[in-house]
């Protein structure tokens, strides 16, 4: 059995991949920073049947994430699906004006150091695997920077350009990563957006493994300048 680590493990968009890769074969890693809120979700987990254990890590803390992610597979077994997707902290949505150069520090750590020490951390067992999939899950404004929200514009874009780099270079490695854009809220109500939906689209772009950069839904047309 091979693991998929889900970093920003919540009640949403978290847990409903937790379902979708566990409906395949696959045990569940959980990483977030709270332990009572990993207990929680695993413990909800398991009355489904499904394998599933916490791991307590601050994707701004590089030794503890690198921890986290090394006892999940010495735990559950090698990570073959790495989902990078923890919520953005409030104060990283400062407008452009008011950004200074120091208030950049957390979002590129968040979203630049985090994701390539989780990588790091995984990418020797995949290589032994010979396969496995990298998943980034960001908002529109890593392909549409948005002034009101210079930090994670910033740093969504960092990350693009990030694993838009892993996926030509571990292509011939069989490892295939993979960025989904949801432009808008994630409501258990939207067609597309809904976390269920979401689950079964990053289900998809691991077995499909057809390209880089996918929407789950269309990007809202900009007004003109």
């Amino acid at each position: 059995m091979t693991t998929f680590a889900l970093i920003g493990a919540g009640p949403g968009l978290g847990l409903a991949t937790a379902r979708r890769f566990a409906a395949a074969g696959h045990s569940v890693a959980l990483i977030s920073r709270t332990a009572q809120n990993l207990d929680d979700l695993a413990a909800g987990l398991a009355r489904d049947g499904v394998q599933a254990h916490g791991f307590p890590a601050d994707v701004l803390d590089p030794t503890s994430l690198t921890a986290a992610l090394r006892a999940a597979a010495d735990t559950l077994g090698p990570v073959e699906i790495l989902q990078y997707s923890p919520v953005p902290r409030a104060d990283f949505m400062r407008p452009v004006l008011d950004t200074r150069a120091d208030d950049l520090d957390a979002p590129l750590a968040f979203s630049v150091k985090g994701p390539v020490t989780a990588v790091n951390a995984v990418l020797p067992g995949m290589r032994e695997l010979g396969r496995g999939t990298l998943l980034f899950v960001n908002g529109s404004s890593a392909v549409r920077p948005n002034p009101n929200v210079a930090g994670t514009s910033v740093a969504f874009a960092a990350e693009s350009a990030y694993a838009r780099m892993l996926h030509d270079a571990l292509a011939p490695e069989n490892i295939h990563a993979a960025q989904l854009i949801v432009p808008g809220a994630i409501r258990p109500d939207a067609e597309h957006s809904s976390p269920a939906a979401l689950a079964e689209r990053l289900y998809g772009i691991h077995t499909e493994r057809d390209g880089f950069r996918h929407y789950a839904e269309v990007l809202p047309t900009e007004t003109p300048g």
